[in-house]
This record gives C-alpha cells, sequence and structure tokens, in this order.
C-alpha cells in the first residue's frame, strides 16, 4: 500500500525539496504551510500531481489530517536570522507549540516524526568540531535565542514523547545547507553573497570574516535525512558537510564565481554570532551509510545559475487556485 507522509513547512526550501524527495520515492505527500516565511512557487510544478496536495495551515493549531499517515516531517520554523528577528513570538511558537501538535498527531497516528532541529542548538561552541554529544554554549535571552531555544525544546519534547508516549521519533540537527529555492534575501551569508554580487554591490562580511561555516548542498542533506527517517535510531543526527572555510574565503570564491570586481566591506558582527560551525559527521557515516557527495564548487555553480536565471514575476507568483484550507476539527 502506498505511504503517506505529512511535511510541514513545505513551502520553504528545505521543505520543498523533501517534498520533491518523497513524490520521486512513490509516497503520497501531505504537504503543510502557512506561508509566512515559505514561497508556493517552491512547489507549484508538485500541484498538478495526484499524489501531491497542499494545506494552507499554521501548525501552531490543531492538526487534523484524514486517514492513515505513515511519516510526518516537522520542518515548520522561520530558519534565517532576518525572519525570526522579525517574528520571534511565531518562531518560539512554531517550535514548542508546532512540535507538540506534530508529536500529538504522531501518537494519534502511530506514524514516525522526524523533526528539524539545528547546529544552532550547539550555539556559539566551545567544541570544535560540534558531536551530538555536546550540550552547547547558548545565551537564552541574547537576540538568537528564540530560534536556538526553540529547537532545544524541540528536541526535548520530542525525546519526551519518545520515552513517555512510546512515540518513534527522530531528530535531524541540520548544519548549514544551501542550494536552489533559497531566497536571496534571507540574511543567510551565501544567499547574500550571490545576491550582491548579482546587483553589483560590495560583499558585506560580519566581523572580520574569519569565522567559519561548512556548506552542504541541499540534495546531500534531503538525502542525509531521508535515511535517517528510515533507520532505526532515535538520538540527534548531525547532518552537514564538515568542509569547513571562513568567510573571508567564501567571499572570494563568490566573487570568482559571479566575475564580479566589487570589494569585500567589513560590518560589525551580530551579537551571539557563532564563531566556528563545523559538524562532527561520525554518527551520520556509521550509522546511515552517509556523507556529502556533492563537492562546493559543484554546488555553488548550480546554485549561482539558479539565482541568475530567477525573475521577480517567478518569485511573485503563487497559485493559491490549488490550496486546501485544513478543518479547524
Amino acid at each position: 500500500m502506498q505511504k503517506r507522509v505529512l511535511i510541514t513547512g513545505a513551502a520553504g526550501f528545505l521543505g520543498s525539496h523533501l517534498c520533491d524527495k518523497f513524490i520521486a520515492e512513490g509516497y503520497k505527500v501531505i504537504a503543510m504551510d502557512n506561508l509566512i516565511t515559505g514561497d508556493l512557487r517552491n512547489l507549484e510544478h508538485l500541484f498538478p500531481l495526484p499524489d501531491f496536495e497542499f494545506y494552507h495551515h499554521d501548525v501552531t493549531k490543531y492538526i487534523h489530517i484524514s486517514g492513515a499517515l505513515d511519516y510526518i516531517l516537522h520542518f515548520a520554523s522561520p530558519a534565517s536570522p532576518i525572519d525570526y528577528l522579525k517574528i520571534p513570538i511565531q518562531t518560539l511558537k512554531v517550535g514548542a507549540m508546532g512540535t507538540h501538535n506534530c508529536l500529538g498527531l504522531a501518537k494519534d497516528k502511530k506514524a514516525r516524526i522526524l523533526v528539524a532541529s539545528t547546529s544552532e542548538v550547539y550555539g556559539d561552541p566551545l567544541v570544535h568540531p560540534q558531536t551530538e554529544e555536546y550540550w552547547g554554549n547558548v545565551n537564552p535571552v541574547g537576540p538568537r535565542g528564540v530560534y536556538d531555544e526553540a529547537k532545544r525544546y524541540m528536541e526535548s519534547i520530542t525525546m519526551a514523547y519518545h520515552n513517555f508516549h512510546k512515540v518513534d521519533t527522530r531528530i535531524v540537527r541540520i548544519f548549514n545547507t544551501y542550494g536552489p529555492r533559497m531566497r536571496l534575501n534571507d540574511g543567510r551569508a551565501l544567499p547574500a553573497f550571490i545576491g550582491q554580487a548579482l546587483r553589483g554591490e560590495d560583499i558585506t562580511v560580519f566581523g572580520d570574516g574569519s569565522q567559519t561555516r561548512s556548506f552542504c548542498f541541499v540534495s546531500d542533506l534531503v538525502d542525509g535525512i531521508y535515511k535517517l527517517l528510515l533507520s532505526s535510531y532515535t538520538y540527534p543526527v548531525n547532518i552537514g558537510n564538515p568542509d569547513e572555510i571562513s568567510l573571508n574565503d567564501f567571499a572570494e570564491e563568490i566573487l570568482a564565481l559571479t566575475g564580479n570586481s566589487v570589494k569585500i566591506v567589513y560590518k560589525p558582527l551580530p551579537a551571539d554570532d557563532p564563531k566556528q560551525r563545523k559538524p562532527d559527521i561520525t554518527k551520520a557515516k556509521d550509522i546511515l551509510g552517509w556523507e556529502p557527495q556533492v563537492s562546493r564548487k559543484t554546488g555553488l555553480e548550480m546554485t549561482y545559475e539558479y539565482f541568475k536565471n530567477l525573475s521577480s514575476e517567478e518569485w511573485n507568483h503563487q497559485p493559491r487556485e490549488f490550496i486546501k484550507t485544513i478543518p479547524s476539527s
């Protein structure tokens, strides 16, 4: 019998790629998003398919899905600093109430649920690279706390449902990911750098540029998430690319890629911005048989081509005639 999967945050960058993956694997996909940061253009190509349906719904409110569910992937959440600094309360609510509702649905449907956590649970890390056993260095009252603590709570309540209610759970800790369908204006380094280069603006690096990031191409990340969902491992697993690079060097790579001659300019580092990011992916390798396959050079070329070919009309087009409103009870 065909399996059914619910994907929350489905109109977002990662959620939409997950929808593609599960459709390709033969699942019936139920996509859900309140569109506060998601874009229906990311899903437009799936709307005509008989195995895909979309519900415009906020997961912080009661979730009703008719019929059986095999899997739930909870990816509803603002994920960029620009978003969660603008909507801090919604960010906390989707991590807390939204996760609670998804876990309750999983319990009711006897479905396996995978929740999307983040490397931000490690905060500004004192351990490098970051292993899953590291508890983090997070400022709960700083500007990033609304996102960091929402994800830490998400992990806690997920484990509570697993241990107390015996819900079948998985937790993925996602490190910096990039690829087509990212928003140019989402505030993260990669789309910001490419967007500035495309507009002929100077590239802005915050701090002195010595801080590091590790960028994973979206197809690699989706493959890791899929393998984790189908595994038997119930504790958090880092999924990311350990190929670490400083933001200074990364900005130079973007300049070389775009052929732009603009300058790199420096601005003050935002509060609590992590100085290092590099996943230890030993667990992913040993348990899932997973590691990244796409080089940063190849991934950046594909991402740049995507951004270069976008038009404002494409971004603004939203096929709302396909939207279903989920019943309230």
